[in-house]
């Protein structure tokens, strides 16, 4: 079978096939090996994006006037005027170049989105094909299952990659993808086939034991506002859909429920004590917070995120427009003078991506990354209205932004390989259906003067 059979192309996504099929390569080599063999991975990244990029320079036609590309435009001026300004006030300070890759990398998903071409089968294939690279590196990397064996017992485990916290990310993330999409692969012409849907649960159960044995408070938070918001969207459309069908909606949720309570039964019962200790962990810090004496917190896990932004809120206020440039994180933590010694040889980052970015590029950094945000949530909304994006991707989306901002709050997850990567991959799927559907209906995601087509 040739694989131009499997992925879908677009007439309206016209490249030379070279440059096509070269990006489409550099993609799935990207998606399923960045973590699993980064010396396959990292290279793929970056001729992924640039052949993306030219790519949509040179034949993207409307696509390459909208957002995103203005976006990345004016993070690469905000990086280097808050350079620029840190070189001329601060010049001991300063590094020695912008280092622009700071936000550049996040959009490497203007690449992604090109190379989907508009498809949402060509998206379910690299989101998949990123899972199955995750979850083949859990063993691949540190003991292994023994790893695996560990955490079962009560351990904290990393799994092998980076820290416990990234790892619980990464199994936040699939748990949202596997519950989204479990009715679209669980069913053949409109029949459910029971063994599909015993292969989900198992994935989900694996999910779920991933995120249980990395016992990262942040990524509990995050799915606990994240599935209720998704199950609540579900559920609304579920009645709007079926209002004159009551016994196939009651069949659905049975079947949907059943499955999903029996893994979490036994999760729950298997990871009891670990949910317990870790909850219960911080009570001296919500002590302290509760008698407003947030100085007298303890350096504990939440404690220490704390006081980093105390002192992240301190250096904001000296320059709340422009920031301390690429270092201004690192600054933070070396030369705060009441963060005791050890926690600035041990932390150089301030486990809050939306503060980091204030502190590095001011309230012009923010604006960037908020206006992406707005975009894509309004992009998404449209497209999904229009027809082009499916319920399901639809409901991931939401559930993901829930995720994604909660968890970032308390982790600097979108400064780290492991975030970038997600959130490229999963912005990537939902631009291209948002050009998709522009392109299809001729409308702007915002009605300006000054663009011909967003």
């Amino acid at each position: 079978m040739r694989f131009s059979s499997i992925w879908e192309s677009d007439p309206a996504w016209k490249s030379p096939d070279v440059l096509w099929w070269s990006g489409v390569l550099t993609l799935v080599l990207y998606a399923g090996f960045a973590i699993l063999l980064p010396s396959v991975g990292s290279p793929a990244e970056t001729l992924c994006a640039l052949l993306g990029l030219g790519a949509v320079l040179a034949y993207g036609r409307n696509i390459r006037n909208s957002a995103p590309l203005w976006l990345l435009l004016a993070a690469l001026i905000v990086q280097t005027i808050s350079w620029s300004m840190m070189v001329w006030h601060h010049p001991d300070w300063a590094a020695s170049n912008p280092k622009l890759d700071r936000l550049a990398k996040l959009f490497i998903f203007i690449a992604i989105a090109w190379f989907l071409g508009g498809s949402t089968r060509n998206t379910l294939l690299i989101w998949g094909l990123a899972f199955i690279g995750w979850l083949i590196a859990t063993l691949a990397f540190g003991n292994g299952l023994e790893e695996w064996w560990a955490g079962l017992q009560g351990k904290r485990a990393d799994l092998g990659y980076r820290n416990a916290q990234h790892g619980s990310m990464l199994f936040g993330t699939a748990l949202l993808g596997l519950i989204a999409f479990t009715a679209r692969f669980s069913r053949v012409q409109g029949r459910i086939v029971p063994w599909r849907i015993a292969i989900f649960l198992v994935l989900i159960g694996i999910c779920l034991t991933g995120i249980s044995i990395g016992q990262t408070r942040a990524v509990w938070l995050g799915l606990a506002l994240a599935l209720p918001v998704a199950a609540a969207l579900w559920l609304i459309r579920a009645l709007l859909r079926t209002k004159n069908k009551p016994g196939h909606l009651a069949r659905q949720l049975i079947v949907v429920v059943s499955g999903l309570l029996v893994v979490l039964m036994a999760v729950s019962v298997i990871f009891q004590g670990t949910f317990k200790h870790r909850l219960s962990q911080e009570s001296p810090v919500v002590e302290k917070l509760i008698e407003g004496d947030v100085s007298a917190i303890p350096y504990s896990s939440i404690g220490i995120r704390i006081h980093s932004w105390r002192a992240a809120i301190e250096w904001i206020e000296e320059r709340p427009l422009v920031g301390w440039g690429s270092e201004g994180r690192g600054l933070v933590m070396d030369h705060t003078p009441w963060l005791p010694t050890e926690i600035k040889e041990k932390f150089g980052h301030l486990h809050n991506y939306f503060l980091e970015v204030w502190v590095a590029y001011g309230l012009l950094g923010v604006c960037v990354i908020a206006a992406l945000a707005v975009w894509v949530g309004r992009g998404t909304w449209l497209a999904w209205k229009g027809g082009v994006v499916p319920n399901d991707v639809a409901l991931f989306a939401v559930a993901f932004f829930v995720y994604w901002i909660t968890v970032n709050q308390f982790e600097s997850y979108n400064a780290f390989g492991s975030g970038v990567y997600v959130q490229n991959l999963v912005l990537g799927g939902l631009v291209t259906h948002i050009w998709r559907w522009q392109h299809v209906s001729g409308q702007r995601i915002f009605n300006h003067r000054w663009s011909r087509q967003e």
